[in-house]
């Protein structure tokens, strides 16, 4: 048996409350090594993703990390509580063989990049825009050996076809499962430069989700919010969360 369907657009998130959950039918959850891999399995049995993969991963701390989810679950299997063993199925199912298309997207994300678009005022959000995103784009064009054009308002800014081309030899080679983290971090944050800031150890997950979320905070601290938006948020925070274990876990022994 598998957990119901993910879509597969990487980052994509399923409403899973308006449908039947399947119960829970397992008693133990292990993760083992399987054909070079680490699987995890229901009972002995393995796991498959909704497209009838084996539910397997290159380490052992990411395997045990997501056995952790399984065994999270009570009456019912919600994928919604498990936003790690849905990121690993988006990354089997739907980015794997992919990863050319997937590379180009963050890449394209990269051409009207969040970081670039800059408020004329009020002063105090100009300053926090400028503290939170000016070290990111210049460790950006550091790392690249290029420039980006930074402008005020929603007008869009052409960026040099260069420096996207050097930003794609960065991107590229990065496995289905780098990718999908990365392309989860960039949809939620609007930032490929913040996504990549992450994963090349430059920024924690919470100071690229907070960077992410500056005007956001701004107009909280004026005119408050309500619990529809808080819960959106949270959810949000919840798989950006869930792509920056990934990234850690991929690289854990």
């Amino acid at each position: 048996m598998t957990e119901p369907s993910d879509p597969p657009i990487p980052g994509a998130i399923k409403d899973t409350m308006r449908q039947p959950l399947p119960k829970r039918f397992y008693k133990q959850v292990t993760a083992e090594p399987r054909n070079g891999a680490f699987a995890v399995l229901l009972d002995g049995r393995p796991v498959r993703t909704p497209k009838r993969a084996f539910l397997q991963v290159a380490t052992l701390p990411l395997a045990e990390a997501m056995t952790v989810e399984w065994a999270a679950q009570e009456i019912e299997i919600n994928p919604a509580r498990m936003p790690l063993t849905r990121l690993v199925n988006t990354a089997i199912d739907g980015v794997t063989g992919r990863e050319m298309a997937v590379s180009a997207e963050i890449v394209q994300y990269a051409g009207t990049d969040l970081l670039c678009y800059r408020v004329a005022a009020p002063a105090a959000l100009v300053e926090r825009q400028v503290k939170a995103w000016d070290p990111i784009i210049g460790w950006a064009e550091t790392w690249i050996g290029g420039r980006f054009i930074r402008a005020e308002g929603i007008m869009h800014v052409t960026q040099p076809p260069a420096t996207l081309e050097k930003l794609a030899e960065k991107v590229a080679g990065r496995n289905a499962f780098e990718l999908s983290a990365l392309h989860v971090m960039t949809t939620l944050t609007g930032s490929a430069l913040l996504a990549l800031a992450h994963a090349e150890g430059v920024l924690p997950v919470d100071a690229a989700w907070a960077a992410a979320h500056i005007d956001e905070d701004y107009q909280i601290e004026k005119w408050g919010t309500d619990f529809e938006a808080e819960h959106r948020r949270a959810v949000r925070r919840r798989d950006m969360e869930a792509a920056g274990r990934l990234l850690g876990l991929l690289r854990a022994n």
